[in-house]
């Protein structure tokens, strides 16, 4: 059975876009940086599937024979955030970007809302989801008031303790949000960001929730529900997708957690595609400028990746690529207008190379609608016939 895995590293960018200094990112380059910055990084199984290959990053080295091909993709879309990026990846380009808010939402947005919800706000500025907790979490619970905060992302967060605000409550908060930010102010996310208070500490519950626009054409994940295959979501591709085009959706704590359950996946019998996103290099390491626990999650997952090829099985293609950069080493917190890289990986595929420098990224999802037998996406251009083995009619697409 034809399935593809796809895993993105949430921010992992392989060098600045040619259009990089437009979004104020001249020089930044997550993976070489992080590996400069601290002498090298030893990545030994991504080496050998051709890492260095694609651009140079100290400690990891060139290999003549890789064991995966390898290239970099370009974003199309006019933006740097992940729910564009993977949309991109599915084959769906953003031409406006969505509104973010670095100042804190305007009174046209906040008065409504709280209007809606017939309470006073906190906060409204952007924040650390863990900083802002320790600002205002004892106030929230004095005044019962829900904190409102945004990041450099589209998003709309709203954080409310769950002993003072019930989690219905909260979403039902969210949802009023959802209706309110349209048009101009139409936001990437709203998340309601539930918290309890245990030993003196803030802490969030399990209860995130996000409330997504949906992607504005149909998605390879629509594609292959449409041709009744599975489609598994791990992470956060679900609410990056609004729930939309997934037979199932799998919730991680972390990244190792992401790890083993997309595993467990792979050995399970399944047909279409597991799409796995990684987000702890983005929002632990990455936003925080963490350089050396950016490295050390980088190696993390390169420990894991001998386990996740030998759970592969015959017809299975791995893919391994990213959604944008965040370079921990430059001086903001921002995500980085980069190129990603793009690992394949699969038993029955032909003789790796290089695939080269690809214009967008959904050259990804056209080439996995290529090899699942779907109708094209909407844009991109597949490289699935530089990678199939030639003379294999089943590897044709």
């Amino acid at each position: 059975m034809k399935r593809v895995i796809l895993i993105v590293l949430d921010s992992v960018g392989i060098g600045a876009s040619p259009d990089a200094d437009q979004y104020g990112d001249t020089g930044c380059n997550t993976l070489a940086n992080i590996a400069k910055k601290l002498n090298g990084i030893s990545l030994p199984n991504m080496e050998a599937m051709g890492l260095g290959n694609i651009a140079p990053i100290e400690g990891v080295s060139v290999v003549t024979k890789p064991k995966a091909f390898f290239g970099k993709l370009q974003e199309a879309s006019n933006a740097k955030d992940t729910t564009v990026g993977h949309w991109e990846i599915a084959g769906v380009i953003t031409k406006k970007p969505f509104p973010t808010y670095p100042q804190g939402f305007p009174s046209e947005i906040i008065e409504p809302f709280k209007r809606e919800i017939d309470r006073d706000i906190l906060g409204n500025k952007t924040a650390s989801g863990t900083e802002i907790l320790k600002e205002l979490g004892d106030e929230h619970i004095r005044s019962g008031s829900p904190i409102v905060y945004t990041s450099i992302d589209s998003v709309f967060q709203i954080a409310a303790c769950e002993d003072v605000v019930p989690i219905e409550t909260l979403y039902d908060m969210c949802k009023k949000a959802r209706k309110i930010l349209t048009g101009e102010n139409n936001v990437g996310r709203v998340i309601a960001r539930p918290f309890i208070k245990k030993n003196g500490d803030f802490v969030r519950t399990e209860r995130r929730k996000d409330f997504s626009i949906e992607p504005p054409y149909p998605t390879l994940l629509d594609l292959i529900i449409e041709k009744k295959l599975s489609a598994v979501g791990i992470g956060k591709i679900g609410d990056l997708f609004a729930h939309r085009g997934l037979t199932e959706e799998i919730h991680i704590s972390d990244n190792t957690d992401g790890i083993k359950k997309t595993i467990t996946s792979i050995k399970k019998e399944s047909s279409g595609i597991i799409f796995t996103n990684l987000v702890d290099f983005d929002t632990k390491f990455g936003h925080r400028n963490d350089t050396k626990g950016y490295a050390n999650a980088l190696k993390s997952f390169d420990s894991y990746l001998p386990n996740i090829i030998d759970a592969l099985k015959e017809d299975d293609v791995l893919m391994i690529t990213a959604d944008h950069g965040c370079d921990p080493t430059t001086p903001g917190t921002d995500h980085t207008r980069e190129f990603i890289p793009i690992l394949v990986h699969g038993r029955n595929l032909g003789s790796p190379n290089n695939i080269g420098i690809r214009m967008t990224f959904a050259d990804i999802g056209a080439s996995i609608a290529e090899y699942l037998d779907l109708d094209q996406v909407l844009c991109g251009k597949s490289f699935w016939k530089d990678i199939c083995k030639i003379g294999t009619t089943r590897w044709r697409g």
